[in-house]
């Protein structure tokens, strides 16, 4: 029995066709397109690998991207490309990309000026709006774009001159000096409001899968100094409040953090939203575990945000090793793993970056991802980050490559859950057309003794592939992640088309 067509129309228009199995495309064998019925199709159950295999895309001070500042549109372009390349090439299936380092934006936004690492210069327009770009192309190959914001560092550096919009200048009186850095007050409403309409607009106007924090919220400690939030804490105090200030600092995060929960989910439910605290939640936990408090020095409590259920996830980030006893990486894993639920399963943050040093050869990255996989309310990592990949850093990309293996959906989002209709498929002729609702990617299984196994999983905008001899089944995936059954196509007695 010759290969098929299998023809394919996806939401999002037109698109490159692609080919299974090594099979050729060829002529439909049957001249003519036949509907396949819902009510009347043939579906067996399926279910893909599940593993959120992420990379961290750091954008401050230029670190992954871009290179340097003042590149063309061309070479910009170009620099994504090999980023999104090398993301698919190595089993990625999400880029957390930096959108607001500094109180800036990688993306063309209503609210805060351009960044300077684009153009040298804060609030310079580029020729390339590269979220919009980069969310093309990863689209394009089925990775999915995370939109990472740091919502309280002003600026890197109090140096560089800003723009005249930017969040420094229009909040002086919340803006504070910490080391070398500018810092936004988390205890003041505009701050909070800010941050809120920047979340918003990026959610709104860009088809982005996630939105992400990473850990600074009051900023690291620096010797023996307070934070200077005095005005901030006697105003909340003169309203009447109550809360002592430690407890005032964390009630100001977690406000944040619900409110951004709220706005995430009430304007486009599918994208999902985690943070990647520190490491260690307290010292001690688990017992022997030594290292900075967060809740205390960062007021920052993770739990808080995964007991109300405000986050999808938490990608606490063990950058330790297995042989560092005081923080060490396998029993910290344990600790993050027995707090979290099945429904929203643990993400393990990962360092790449010492990829080749004396603790980190690349057996005990082997170490670390082995241990997450098998670890039971784990489903998956974010590497820190993408320059090591993108170098194949003392081997870094090949041992990536080889431990992602086949392709892996995103753990589906608990919150979304429902029953996903199967794909309506026509088989064979120049103009077959399928409609479906709105979904993110199509995955075709292939049956190899009696199990089904995933041989690819489409982007959303394939619109045909062949498939050889033997049993096929393809399944589509909805925008929370949850699959459907799988259409069976027996191309062998070519089931469909008689």
């Amino acid at each position: 029995m010759a290969p098929f067509l299998l023809a394919l129309l996806a939401c999002s228009g037109p698109g490159p066709g692609s080919t299974l199995a090594g099979y050729p495309a060829q002529a439909p064998h049957h001249p003519e397109a036949v509907q396949v019925a819902a009510p009347m199709v043939a579906t067996v159950p399926v279910t893909a690998p599940r593993e959120l295999r992420g990379l961290w895309v750091a954008t401050v001070a230029n670190l992954d991207f871009p290179s340097k500042p003042g590149l063309s549109a061309e070479t910009m372009r170009a620099e994504l490309d090999r980023l999104v390349d090398t993301a698919k090439d190595t089993g990625f299936n999400a880029l957390v990309f930096q959108v607001r380092p500094e109180g800036d934006a990688l993306y063309d936004s209503l609210h805060e000026p351009w960044s300077r690492y684009l153009t040298g210069t804060q609030g310079e327009a580029p020729d390339l709006d590269p979220l919009q770009y980069l969310i093309e192309r990863a689209h394009g190959e089925g990775i999915e774009v995370h939109a990472w914001f740091n919502p309280y560092r002003a600026a890197l550096s109090s140096k560089p001159r800003r723009h005249p919009q930017h969040i420094s200048n229009t909040a002086k009186d919340h803006t504070h000096r910490w080391g070398h850095l500018l810092w936004l007050d988390p205890g003041v409403l505009e701050v909070q409001d800010h941050a809120v309409a920047v979340v918003d607009d990026v959610v709104t106007r860009y088809d982005v899968d996630g939105v992400h924090l990473d850990d600074y919220f009051y900023p690291y400690p620096d010797g023996s100094k307070r934070f200077p939030d005095e005005a901030s804490f006697s105003a909340y105090q003169k309203t009447g409040g109550l809360l002592e200030l430690d407890a005032w600092r964390r009630d100001n995060v977690n406000t944040l953090v619900h409110r951004l929960a709220h706005t995430v989910r009430a304007r486009r439910p599918h994208v999902r939203f985690g943070i990647s605290p520190f490491g260690i939640y307290r010292p001690g936990q688990p017992e022997g575990i030594r290292g900075m408090d967060q809740v205390t020095a960062l007021h920052a409590d993770p739990m808080t945000w995964y007991d109300e259920g405000f986050v999808d996830y938490l990608a606490p980030q063990l950058y330790w090793p297995t042989t560092k006893e005081a923080q060490r990486y396998d029993r910290l894993l344990e600790w993050w793993n027995e707090h979290s639920e099945p429904d929203r399963p643990l993400v393990v943050g990962l360092d790449f970056t010492k990829a080749g040093r004396p603790a980190w050869s690349l057996d005990e990255i082997r170490t670390q991802i082995d241990l997450a996989r098998h670890a039971s309310r784990t489903a998956g990592w974010i590497g820190f980050r993408a320059k090591p990949v993108l170098d194949n850093q003392a081997g870094l990309a090949d041992l990536l490559t080889e431990l992602h293996g086949a392709p892996a959906l995103l753990p589906p989002i608990a919150r979304l859950e429902r029953e996903v209709a199967p794909p309506e498929l026509a088989v064979d002729g120049e103009n077959a057309t399928v409609s479906w609702e709105p979904r993110k990617a199509l995955v075709v299984y292939r049956e190899v003794d009696d199990q089904w196994q995933v041989e690819q999983i489409l982007p959303r905008d394939t619109t045909a592939l062949t498939l050889g001899p033997g049993r096929w089944a393809v399944s589509q995936v909805d925008e929370g992640g949850w699959e459907s059954r799988g259409v069976l196509i027996d191309s062998d007695a070519a089931a469909l088309a008689d």
